[in-house]
């Protein structure tokens, strides 16, 4: 089945590099700016069954409804920016459509997924810390993301959401608050920093937290009635039971059940691999995708807009 790539950004590069380590080959589409259909190289990608679009969010939808009619469909997320995008997105019910939300993947979303293993109980809150200086790079100013009509919520939209579609994909029945967007470093006209609060069905409380404008860092905790699982940057580690006393009977820290070391750039890496050979499998055996995940990855997107 042929390929084709919609962006060549770095984003598109690393997917790339997981074609070529799966020795398929593919076409890249790269629209003249500021149009986003070249007619010309438009008919190549028409040839294609299996689409890869990592353009700009804005775009994401023109792409899909010109291409979704008998092709699989890999889309970066947000699957759209735009609360009429998602209304027209959600008539289209294709299922092979698939949004990239590869936190889906990473290590700590495993652990999550199976917490009945390590009878944890039930998630009380949860507090999510992400950071690192994209806007502190000198081409920052010039990149899409900081762009507000390329990228309205800038940051939320790109990094909150895999937070955001983590929680939602495993442990469903949210509700989320209205975020807090600031412009920290000055630099473009979009958001660098944003904070959300999201309320499950359960009472659980999760705070979101993410900046460009900071030291690269990832700090994750989630306290369960019965245990503790956290990351901080390379250590992932889960604690429980959460009766742990002294001999005077004073609490103290739950012991250790497990510790991980990550490499936080491989677990990436890994996750971002696992999402599109999940996606090719699909594509490659003509299977549909289940109800599910669409459904999930549509809330996810609809909770930021």
């Amino acid at each position: 089945m042929k390929i084709g790539i919609i962006g060549n950004g770095s984003h598109s590069k690393k997917i790339q590099q997981i074609l070529k380590k799966k020795k398929l080959s593919y076409f890249v589409y790269k629209p003249t700016k500021p149009h986003y259909f070249d007619e010309k190289k438009f008919i190549y990608l028409k040839k294609c069954k299996i689409i890869f679009i990592l353009s700009p969010n804005n775009t994401h939808y023109k792409y899909i409804k010109s291409l979704y009619k008998g092709r699989y469909i890999f889309c970066e997320k947000p699957p759209v920016n735009k609360k009429k995008d998602l209304s027209e997105l959600k008539k289209l019910k294709s299922k092979k459509i698939y949004f990239n939300f590869n936190f889906r993947f990473i290590k700590i979303a495993k652990i999550l997924t199976n917490r009945e293993k390590y009878k944890l109980g039930k998630l009380i809150y949860a507090n999510l810390s992400s950071s690192h200086g994209l806007s502190q790079k000198k081409n920052y100013k010039k990149n899409w993301r900081s762009n507000i009509k390329k990228c309205p919520k800038g940051i939320y939209e790109m990094v909150s959401i895999h937070y955001i579609d983590l929680i939602n994909h495993i442990f469903n029945g949210i509700k989320i608050s209205k975020p807090k967007l600031i412009n920290s470093s000055k630099v473009g006209n979009s958001f660098d920093t944003s904070l959300v609060e999201i309320k499950l069905t359960n009472n659980a409380l999760v705070n979101i937290f993410s900046t460009y404008n900071s030291a690269y860092s990832k700090n994750l905790i989630f306290l369960f009635e019965n245990g503790i699982v956290q990351q901080k940057n390379n250590i992932l580690s889960i604690h429980g039971p959460s009766i742990n006393l002294t001999k005077n009977g004073f609490f103290k820290a739950p012991k250790l059940i497990k510790n991980f070391y990550l490499n936080q750039n491989k677990d990436l890496e890994n996750s971002l691999f696992d999402s599109v050979s999940f996606f090719l499998k699909h594509a490659q055996n003509k299977k549909d995708f289940k109800k599910k995940i669409w459904d999930d990855s549509l809330k996810s997107n609809s909770l930021i807009l």
